[in-house]
């Protein structure tokens, strides 16, 4: 959903998120992520890893960005278009030990 279009109290379903739309929705699923609710918390990196290894797919960056905008939101951060999360994840995946940049598909974890 467009994040200026995103209302907190309205939140029930994944696509009600801002930056979440039926294809997020789908990949959220394949982690095991159904609800909006399941999200506060989770490390959007461990949601890239586990997502890349269910697709046996290396997926675009810019589903981290995404992952951080939902996790951050669901924590009470504010609505925010998922560039904004873009810089976040360049920090991230430097000072990050897991290696995200070279996740390979079918890998362990």
């Amino acid at each position: 959903m467009n994040p200026r279009k995103v209302s907190r109290s309205e939140v029930r379903l994944l696509t009600d998120l801002p930056n979440v739309g039926k294809a997020i929705a789908r990949d959220l699923a394949l982690i095991g992520i159904t609800g909006p609710e399941q999200l506060a918390g989770r490390c959007p990196l461990e949601m890239y890893r586990d997502l890349c290894q269910a697709t046996d797919t290396l997926q675009d960056p810019c589903v981290i960005d995404v992952f951080i905008s939902i996790t951050s939101f669901m924590s009470g951060g504010e609505p925010l278009f998922w560039w904004h999360f873009s810089e976040e994840r360049r920090r991230l995946l430097a000072h990050s030990n897991k290696r995200l940049h070279s996740v390979q598909p079918g890998g362990s974890r």
